[in-house]
């Protein structure tokens, strides 16, 4: 155990996901109540890890939420999986988790929530880099919500998903998740454009989340709310479920 009470595994990850928000290591330090020279040693090994690319580091699997293209068209690719397992507290909500190899056998995990509606990701979890078992234990976890197992994808969807639905976003003028781009060398390159057509049937639709700010988005779009119900997301797992409002954006 180190003066945080962490482990060294659980350290690296907890500097990792702080690194990825855009912390100096100063900064780090203080929030984990270390000595910025135990801290610097570590973002060395982050910026090393970053260094060697994801095209470096083999794809190990790609998972997304079940019935992910609900309200959603999609064109040229009627293999992409899918199943007829709706869950109405998750509308508009697609969960992705995507695994690389690391070195020593370990796994490089990075996972989006994905407003497929309207504000597109919405939240990242990662990079993290564990062991296979604890990579399994959180896959378990990220997707407990949803009522079916979630779905093995081909890189390409979730590229045409994560990537599609924050050009989707921006052209409404909501800009992705904090920390998203730490994330985007886990998907791959992409040329775009998105093979999807985001929105509910082609049109934006709001799902406000519990730390969603309504009003700015709806100042926007000059729509009326109307209540609903969906699932939080949580960097550990979606079980936990608040009152939440939607409306066309």
């Amino acid at each position: 155990m180190n003066d945080a009470g962490m482990d060294g595994e659980e350290l690296l990850d907890r500097v990792r996901a702080l690194r990825a928000t855009g912390r100096t290591p100063k900064e780090i330090a203080r929030a984990l109540g270390l000595r910025p020279a135990q801290v610097v040693p570590l973002v060395g090994d982050i910026a090393a890890e970053a260094h060697a690319g994801a095209s470096e580091r083999k794809l190990a699997g790609c998972w997304v939420s079940p019935g992910w293209s609900l309200g959603l068209s999609v064109e040229g690719h009627p293999g992409w999986p899918d199943v007829d397992a709706a869950d109405a507290e998750a509308l508009g909500l697609v969960s992705v988790l995507v695994t690389r190899q690391e070195r020593y056998g370990r796994l490089r995990l990075c996972g989006w929530l994905v407003d497929v509606y309207c504000l597109g990701v919405k939240d990242v979890v990662g990079p993290r880099v564990m062991d296979e078992r604890r990579a399994a234990d959180f896959r378990s976890s990220f997707f407990a919500a949803y009522q079916a197992r979630p779905l093995e994808a081909p890189p390409e969807l979730v590229q045409h998903l994560v990537f599609g639905a924050v050009e989707y976003a921006r052209s409404l003028g909501f800009e992705p998740a904090r920390g998203f781009t730490a994330t985007t060398d886990q998907l791959g390159s992409w040329a775009g454009p998105s093979a999807i057509s985001f929105g509910r049937d082609g049109k934006p639709f709001f799902v406000q989340g519990p730390h969603d700010k309504a009003d700015a988005v709806l100042q926007m779009w000059s729509v009326p709310l109307r209540p609903a119900t969906s699932p939080s997301w949580s960097r550990h797992s979606r079980k936990r479920r608040r009152r939440s409002r939607r409306a066309n954006c």
